[in-house]
């Protein structure tokens, strides 16, 4: 993968409306994006936008997405919780494949085993009548905490290259995995990538916070960001998820935290990457 064909993560410029999120990826010299299909409460900083079904926001995505040549490689949030009924994913899978997305993140929080792989295996069945492919981000706050975990869940399933792990780097590191422990995932079983940086430790009351507000650029924590990115199977395609609540408050703009978290990317895996990723988006008509 050249340094260039890396994806902007919504979460780098959370301030941004989708179809301002394909502009900034445009200035920034970024062919994909990974997006939030609805505005989070959690995620303050995020404006109020309209996207699923027929809306305005969502034909000025298309729109921009088709003249500056973005694709949408990720869509998110697909939260998979207790009483989660899956049906009721259908309105912003139908917005996302009308989109051009290929792929759609979950995260997964039922603490019940049996119904939170039911309820996992019934997603992946209505995401494949839209012909996505399904990833499944591991989070230690999560009920899916670890690689190993995700890795065994994935292959429950059992959709080669349809069904698989995306693996965010602060979240091996905060799991207490390693990235040695990619070079043993069983082949096409790792379907994205995302990377960032920060201290070796934390204190788990911070993680949250972390990971939603405030991450290193790649090089400037202590992650092994360049060992990362050359121990990924070939081909797999990756964003640059870098929030900076800090840099935003201090008056940042969404262009400069963008390149921030770009540049610093392309720096620190420049000698690693593999020659053939793509972009996952389809393209958009």
């Amino acid at each position: 993968m050249s340094p260039a064909l890396l994806a902007l993560d919504h979460l780098t410029v959370a301030d941004t409306t989708p179809s301002q999120l394909i502009a900034v990826a445009a200035q920034v010299d970024c062919p994909a994006v990974c997006m939030f299909l609805e505005s989070m409460a959690v995620l303050p900083r995020m404006p109020s936008f309209d996207l699923i079904g027929d809306t305005r926001e969502r034909r000025e995505t298309h729109r921009q997405c088709v003249e500056l040549g973005i694709c949408i490689d990720l869509a998110y949030p697909f939260t998979l919780a207790a009483r989660t009924q899956v049906e009721t994913f259908r309105p912003a899978m139908e917005t996302a494949a009308w989109l051009g997305v290929r792929a759609l993140n979950t995260l997964l929080y039922d603490r019940e085993p049996l119904r939170r792989f039911d309820t996992f295996a019934a997603f992946c069945e209505l995401a494949a009548q839209y012909e996505f492919v399904v990833a499944v981000e591991f989070y230690p706050l999560s009920q899916i905490g670890s690689l190993g975990e995700a890795l065994e869940l994935v292959a429950r399933v059992d959709r080669p290259e349809r069904v698989g792990v995306n693996i965010d780097l602060l979240h091996l590191m905060r799991s207490g995995g390693h990235i040695e422990e990619i070079r043993n995932a069983p082949p096409k079983s790792i379907v994205y990538a995302q990377f960032s940086d920060g201290p070796r430790s934390l204190e788990r009351e911070a993680w949250s916070s972390e990971a939603s507000q405030q991450r290193l650029p790649p090089g400037e924590g202590q992650f092994d960001v360049a060992g990362f990115a050359q121990i990924l199977p070939r081909g797999v395609s990756c964003s640059v998820e870098v929030p900076q609540e800090l840099q935003m408050a201090q008056g940042l703009g969404v262009r400069e935290r963008a390149a921030r978290a770009m540049d610093a990317t392309r720096r620190a895996i420049e000698d690693f990457t593999a020659p053939d990723a793509r972009p996952l988006g389809r393209e958009v008509m």
